[in-house]
């Protein structure tokens, strides 16, 4: 079993349709995800990528679609050059989204593991940043879904 690295979760006022939208529509992810741009077909084996600018810089993030199921769950793995690690599947996070059914909306639940498995000591030391950064994607996509869906 790979352990877990970090953990975060949101109820979104919406249905699974909607913010499934939201989490594979690239025009709405760059709402919420630091403007990112991504591309990729959504299709397992594929390649992702995330490009932008932060701090004034660009970057290129990239990795691969590992597992789709819509509207119950999507998972794949992530690198980015600003770790300072070498582009090498031990420097690599799986990250797995999945969905359950809440009061009224849908519980989005997100996890971050590492491409081999285990909990390295770097893990360990960013765990609350991790925590941090993907609290604050879902709570962007929280908003960005019940402002659409407000809106219509």
């Amino acid at each position: 079993m790979t352990d877990i690295t970090a953990k975060a979760s949101t109820r979104i006022d919406a249905s699974r349709q909607e913010v499934w939208r939201a989490l594979t529509d690239p025009t709405i992810i760059s709402e919420y995800y630091l403007g990112a741009t991504v591309s990729t077909d959504w299709q397992v084996g594929s390649p992702i990528t995330w490009s932008g600018e932060w701090n004034g810089t660009a970057y290129t993030d990239k990795g691969e679609i590992l597992a789709v199921e819509p509207e119950e769950s999507l998972s794949y793995s992530h690198w980015s050059p600003a770790t300072g690690t070498e582009d090498s599947p031990e420097h690599y996070h799986v990250v797995t989204i999945t969905f359950s059914d809440a009061e009224d909306g849908t519980e989005v639940e997100l996890t971050q593991s590492n491409l081999q498995g285990g909990t390295s000591e770097a893990d360990r030391r960013h765990r609350e940043d991790y925590e941090s950064n993907w609290s604050t994607m879902l709570e962007g996509l929280k908003e960005s879904v019940e402002s659409r869906a407000r809106s219509h």
